[in-house]
């Protein structure tokens, strides 16, 4: 048979068998049905057949001369290209047919003799198309397998490439974390990073009783200083130089953080009393008394530190650092570079302190401020000569409240100027008051006190002609008192200030002259008119009748520069006659009123004796 002209799209079917008519009988059937159908008398025949072109089916008979049915399909399936052809066994129904044999070496069906055309082709289109199906099966499941491989190769490098995805991100989540944890010019712990080591120890505290920390809270003195000098960058490397000689002071357990600016935290554990963090407060302030060698500037830094002893009755580690804090404060207001230990009343104090705050300036909204005025009487004529105006604070609940009490804290949140203007207002309106009431002497003066603060807003002086505008007085009979620090603060900006002031013909006096800086070179370098000696050398000058203390050198410097002297404090006849014989100009204190109001000033002036 020529097997080159077989048609590849029909199924092939091998009929092996001895007898001729059988071959030609059964090739006749299945040809007509569009089978390929080739045939083999003998075994040799059938094996070539099936070497040359594999069959889709074979129809083999039992009774073969040499080697029978069974042993030509055990072959078949022995041998791995053929193992899977499916083999119709064909018996004449008076043969032996060993059935069972024929399934068990391999057979899937049987046709018997004489054929039944119909049957022939049911069985024999049953098995191709069971075969068709397993091929059909093999090639799912192969092309199932290459899918599952391919795609479990596609997932590997997915999951590869999502490890490395997962491990790139934890490194950054890890340097995200450190980011935000640690500062970025020290490299420190910062605030987030210490509350949380703060938080835990005081957890420990709570759980164990033997376990025992303090908290320093450390705030560079003068630091500002050093940046606006200097420059920033300057002042980032003298913070990367105070973090190195701190972190030098400590051991490997405590923690050291840069809470913000120049301001440090340190958590110091395990430790057994207070006097080992008294002990490294001291170390520290020692370390940071050397100077610091930058890299173009030797710079000399202090700071002040408060120490909070880890009590773990605390609920919370915000309240320890705060309590470090205040103490803080209290050791800058002791003279800086020291430390100081917290206690509990310091914190009701700071809460008072807080109110205070809070009520002032709720105060300077509802203008809650009354204007005393205390004479001031010349020493010369024995009359009233000027007032002096004195703030007072009408509190809703607590009454008076002394300006010892509130000044400072009004300087220190900046609501000193919306005062000082307030006052500076009121005072100058009741002037232009009495100067049309018949019983006011002529001239008649009004003293203000002004803060350093006010002198430095940039529109000091155009307030100053504003309000004389409004109150229509007479700027000379306005005097300012101003203290030495204004002049210390901005000594060019200040004489500016001081020449315009002195063209308005408006008059300045030195307040509290002896209790600060006291330096007389700044004196003639300034427009005074007059310098007020305080009250503390008048009291010593009566405690020491025999040199009578400073006071004659302070006159003395007065009238030597063509300035007035005016004496605080005259509480008896005694001072006020020290002071005549002394030459004073001016004198104000008890023994001719105390601070009185407003509505006094009129009788007081009508009724005043000649002292």
């Amino acid at each position: 048979m020529n097997y080159e002209h077989l048609d590849p799209n029909k199924k092939d079917i091998l009929i092996v068998d001895d007898m001729a008519d059988n071959l030609r009988v059964l090739s006749s059937i299945l040809a007509r049905e569009g089978y390929n159908v080739r045939k083999a008398l003998n075994w040799q025949m059938a094996l070539t057949a099936t070497q040359t072109v594999l069959p889709d089916l074979i129809l083999l008979d039992i009774m073969m001369p040499e080697v029978d049915g069974y042993e030509i399909c055990q072959a078949f399936k022995a041998w791995e290209l053929t193992a899977d052809i499916p083999v119709i066994f064909i018996s004449a129904l008076d043969d032996v047919f060993d059935k069972v044999k024929a399934f068990r070496v391999g057979g899937v069906d049987y046709i018997t003799k004489p054929f039944e055309f119909q049957e022939v082709l049911v069985r024999v289109k049953n098995q191709l198309a069971l075969r068709s199906a397993r091929l059909e099966i093999l090639k799912l499941n192969v092309e199932l397998e290459h899918r599952v491989t391919q795609r479990t190769e596609e997932l590997e490098k997915a999951l590869q490439k999502l490890q490395k995805e997962i491990n790139s991100r934890q490194k950054l989540q890890s340097k995200l974390l450190d980011i935000a944890l640690h500062d970025s010019l020290t490299g420190l712990p910062n605030r987030v990073l210490f509350m949380r080591r703060l938080d835990n120890a005081l957890n420990r505290a709570k759980q164990e009783s033997s376990y025992q920390f303090a908290v320093l809270f450390l705030d560079c003195d003068r630091f500002k200083v050093v940046n606006d000098s200097l420059g920033h960058l300057v002042g980032d490397e003298l913070l990367i130089s105070i973090a190195r000689r701190l972190q030098a002071c400590l051991i490997p357990i405590d923690t050291l953080a840069r809470l913000g600016g120049d301001e440090f935290g340190i958590l110091l554990e395990k430790i057994t009393d207070i006097n080992i963090a008294i002990q490294v407060a001291d170390r520290i302030l020692q370390q940071l008394s050397l100077a610091f060698k930058l890299s173009r500037y030797e710079v000399f830094m202090n700071a002040s530190i408060g120490i909070s002893w880890g009590n773990k009755d605390y609920d919370r580690p915000e309240y320890l650092l705060r309590d470090a804090d205040t103490a803080m404060y209290r050791a800058k207001a002791q003279g800086r570079a020291k430390y100081h230990v917290f206690n509990p009343a310091m914190h009701q104090e700071a809460i008072q302190l807080l109110e205070l705050e809070n009520d002032l300036r709720r105060a300077v909204e509802r203008q809650e401020f009354l204007v005393y005025y205390q004479p001031i009487v010349s020493l010369i004529t024995g009359k009233i000569s000027g007032f002096e105006a004195l703030v007072r604070w009408q509190h809703p609940t607590r009454g008076l409240v002394s300006p010892t009490e509130f000044i400072p804290v009004a300087e220190e949140t900046g609501l000193i100027n919306a005062i000082n203007t307030w006052v500076l207002q009121s005072a100058c309106h009741q002037l232009s008051i009495w100067q049309h009431q018949p019983v006011t002497p002529e001239p008649l003066t009004i003293s203000v006190n002004l803060s350093a603060r006010l002198f430095l807003q940039p529109n000091f002086v155009e307030q100053i002609d504003r309000i004389i505008y409004e109150t229509k007085i007479n700027p000379t009979y306005l005097e300012l008192e101003i203290t030495e620090s204004v002049i210390m603060e901005n000594t060019n900006a200040i004489k500016i200030i001081f020449q315009q002031l002195k063209q308005r013909s408006i008059k300045l006096v030195m307040d509290d002259f002896g209790t600060g800086y006291s330096s007389l070179s700044y004196l003639h370098s300034f427009p005074l008119n007059a310098l007020k000696i305080d009250k503390s050398f008048v009291k010593r000058m009566q405690d020491n009748k025999e040199n009578m203390g400073l006071v004659p050198a302070m006159i003395g410097i007065a009238n030597s520069m063509g300035m007035s002297a005016i004496a605080e404090g005259v509480e008896t006849e005694e001072q006020l006659a020290q002071l005549r014989s002394l030459n004073c100009n001016f004198a104000q204190g008890f023994l001719f009123s105390e601070p009185i109001e407003q509505q006094l000033v009129i009788k007081l002036l009508a009724v005043a004796p000649q002292w």
